[in-house]
């Protein structure tokens, strides 16, 4: 006589619907922030880079301005100090919809 065993269905227990959101590590308004901040970055490169001299062996010193040596390096500074804001804060404590209550531990 064979014990009949109950076959159990394996769930992915990583499965995004399966998780409640306060198990997430990330919520929508950290890949937001995620993303403001990566575009914060990309422009203070952008900043930072510029042409250089029509003349080959002639000096420009556009290279040495405010925007390239001060204004550039503090928005990319700025972006890497709020992303790891934003990587680090926890979804859970400031991420709450209209009507509904905040998901507290």
């Amino acid at each position: 006589m064979a014990l009949k065993i109950k076959e159990e269905t394996k769930k992915d227990p990583m499965s995004f619907e399966k998780t409640s959101e306060k198990d997430r590590p990330f919520s929508p308004l950290n890949f937001w922030l995620m993303g403001g901040c990566a575009i914060l970055i990309f422009l203070g490169y952008l900043f930072m880079s510029g042409g250089g001299s029509s003349e080959p062996d002639g000096f420009n010193p556009e290279i040495f301005s405010t925007r390239r040596i001060v204004v550039g390096p503090l928005l990319s500074f700025l972006g890497f100090l709020l992303m790891a804001f934003a990587i680090i804060c926890p979804p859970y404590k400031w991420n709450f919809k209209r009507g509904k209550k905040k998901i507290e531990n």
